[in-house]
């Protein structure tokens, strides 16, 4: 489904896709359905490549799951690359995501505390003996009949760390269906005066996983950085809906 939708996604111009340039830095709001760097399986498009026809010397300093939207910083010169590197090495960079999670759950301040371990081939599971440390912090922000919209803070960086740690707590991400989490359809939250036709097949409202990185706060050259993502179109129109017929 992914990669189809790949193809049909028009993909704006890189331009269009930053928040923030300055002689060191390239701050974006990378869009869903597109991945950060080159993929094994290849793919025609991705950021790392789109970034270097934009600036030669660009380097992703960090990456996003190809569904993932919001914030992505980009190096322009090697001493940048190195210091947001060490910068999210040393966990000096804070990260802040939102994610609609399937039923009604009251996150505050909820520490998750349980190791990952990457098994390869992008599948990773929570193991206490062999995994790496991983801990997220979880805050409820908003409540519907059927879903939450939570704060995120992943204080480590593992694969998969948010959703894996939100699937432990029975609080799968909507549309993550490798964590188990169901998609949200119209049919679904508004009972009355919706019909199909007998030919016409339903699509989610979301076709990924809604995941978007909306704040990042970090120090480069002595500067303080922060920056925000507004929400991409799919993850705004299903919070509009479920506020309209959910709420």
């Amino acid at each position: 489904m992914i990669q189809n939708e790949t193809r049909l996604f028009k993909f704006p111009k890189f331009s269009e896709l930053i928040i923030h340039e300055d002689e060191n830095l390239i701050v974006i709001n990378k869009p869903p359905f597109v991945a950060s760097l080159d993929e094994r399986e290849g793919g025609e498009v991705n950021i790392l490549r789109l970034a270097k026809k934009y600036h030669a010397d660009a380097q992703i300093c960090h990456r996003l799951d190809k569904e993932t939207s919001g914030i992505l910083l980009i190096a322009k010169n090697p001493e940048t690359y190195r210091s947001v590197s060490i910068a999210f090495e040393k966990r000096k960079v804070h990260k802040i995501y939102h994610a609609i999670i399937g039923g009604t759950h009251t996150f505050q301040d909820l520490l998750v505390d349980l190791p990952i371990l990457n098994q390869g081939n992008k599948n990773v599971s929570i193991d206490r003996a062999n995994g790496k440390p991983a801990e997220t912090v979880f805050n409820s922000l908003k409540y519907y009949k059927n879903y939450t919209l939570v704060e995120c803070k992943p204080i480590t960086g593992r694969m998969h760390q948010i959703r894996i740690h939100l699937a432990t707590q029975h609080a799968a991400i909507v549309g993550d269906s490798m964590y188990r989490g169901k998609p949200v359809y119209l049919s679904q939250i508004k009972k009355r005066g919706f019909t199909l036709s007998k030919d016409e097949e339903e699509q989610p409202i979301m076709k990924r996983f809604a995941l978007h990185a909306k704040h990042i706060e970090f120090e480069l050259n002595g500067v303080q950085m922060v920056f925000d993502a507004p929400y991409p179109k799919d993850f705004a129109t299903l919070l509009k809906l479920l506020d309209k017929f959910d709420a």
